[in-house]
């Protein structure tokens, strides 16, 4: 049995994995007013908005911990078995959310849920860099990373339709068994890599494998099996870290957040919140495909990979700016949501091709390796910022939380231009 265009269905799978994602991590969020309500009746709501900031800071440290594992771990058992793994454990943790009853328990299983979610990044990269030629890559980028923006399409206002059925407990076990479903087509339809896998056409096989020959010059050793010290004595690693590590924070401040701000600053209920919450996960959607699109045609108009990387990101950055600014007063709470979707958008117009910048770099092995320690930068800051988030907007006062986010994206801007140098395929005596 032979399969046209099965890189298209990996990466839809690997799409799916990521809407799941979100669902799973979205759901303490829009559900948080009603549990904070039912676990903590004595507590301020400031006080409730501590409790929910200290579980968020323990999710993103787990997942930080759990980026920099599974790196590893992809690269050694492979995108197959390594996504097999990262879905089963963060689905499971999911369902034990149901037996949460304090702090304790919620950042036990919070904890799980974070390691265990982290697989799906550098799995997805590692994915992206075996089933795709360098050309298309960006855009296989912006398919993935728009699961996240459809999960929190999909999930704030289905977990508040939910929430009219069943109560809290029941909806984190429904969410939970979806992922364990996922392994279903994944583990029949992804049985190797393309160089190997026996339904793959041979047109696609060449296809692929010739689109990946100018990552490594052949005059050249490359870095491809270099050990993790070996990847980071490059000063352009250290571009693609730092400007993770910026830029990420921006993405957690609107997933952690918009259900607490507008309960917080427009006094929404969680039907409300169902109601506005998904506007900016939007902007989101649109940005990851317009980003990689835009990449990739550019990239068939001529442009060489550096070019086309800098610019798009430089764009998405630049879009970001002057909308994280108007979120000091945004009025009303659609002109709000709405403008966030521009953050949104901007901010999935540079990440994919942020992502996509350890496989212009490196090949094989050490993808998975660099995109583990980047995406661990980016969850420390994004840990950092979460935990300031409370403390900067007491009263209800989000401005210099977005003041803060926009200084991010310039650093973000900065570390591309500046460390990352001409971004094109290292050599090992660079």
């Amino acid at each position: 049995m032979k399969i046209k265009g099965l890189r298209w269905w990996v990466i839809g799978l690997i799409a799916l994995a990521t809407i799941i994602n979100y669902i799973d991590r979205q759901s303490i969020n829009v559900l948080w007013p009603e549990i904070s309500e039912q676990l903590y009746p004595d507590k301020t709501l400031d006080e409730r908005k501590e409790i929910y900031s200290l579980i968020s800071v323990i999710f993103v440290f787990s997942y930080a911990f759990g980026q920099a594992i599974f790196g590893r771990i992809f690269d050694w058992i492979g995108t197959r078995l390594g996504f097999a793994l990262s879905i089963s454990v963060w689905s499971v943790a999911t369902a034990l959310h149901a037996l949460a009853r304090s702090f304790a328990s919620f950042a036990i299983f919070r904890s799980i849920l974070g390691i265990a979610e982290a697989g799906n990044w550098p799995g997805a990269a590692k994915g992206n860099a075996e089933w795709f030629p360098t050309k298309e890559r960006a855009f296989a980028q912006g398919l993935f990373n728009s699961g996240a923006a459809i999960g929190g399409i999909v999930s704030i206002p289905m977990i508040a339709f939910l929430s009219i059925y069943f109560n809290w407990q029941m909806i984190f076990v429904l969410v939970g068994v979806t992922g364990l479903l996922w392994l279903l087509p994944w583990m029949y339809l992804v049985k190797s890599p393309p160089k190997n896998h026996p339904w793959i056409t041979e047109e696609e096989r060449k296809y692929i494998l010739e689109g990946q020959k100018n990552e490594q010059p052949d005059s050249e050793e490359s870095d491809d099996n270099a050990p993790p010290e070996n990847v980071l004595k490059h000063k352009q690693s250290w571009g693609v870290i730092i400007s993770s590590a910026a830029i990420d924070p921006i993405w957690w401040l609107f997933v952690f957040w918009i259900p607490i701000y507008l309960s917080e600053v427009y006094n929404m209920d969680v039907k409300g919140i169902g109601i506005y919450g998904w506007v900016p996960y939007v902007g989101a959607m649109l940005g990851a495909w317009f980003g990689g699109l835009f990449a990739q045609n550019r990239m068939k108009a001529g442009w060489n990979v550096n070019k086309t990387r800098k610019a798009v990101i430089t764009l998405g950055c630049l879009i970001m700016l002057p909308a994280l600014i108007a979120m000091a007063n945004p009025g009303e709470p659609i002109i709000a949501v709405l403008i966030m979707a521009v953050i949104l958008f901007g901010f999935q117009t540079a990440i994919g091709n942020v992502q996509t910048l350890p496989s212009d770099f490196f090949s094989g092995k050490s993808v998975g390796t660099l995109s583990g320690f980047a995406g661990m930068a980016a969850k420390l800051t994004a840990a950092g910022l979460t935990y300031l988030v409370p403390w900067l907007t007491m009263g209800g006062n989000y401005t210099p939380a977005f003041v803060i986010g926009a200084a991010l994206a310039l650093i973000a801007l900065a570390s591309v231009w500046i460390l990352c140098g001409k971004i094109e395929a290292l050599k090992s005596n660079t």
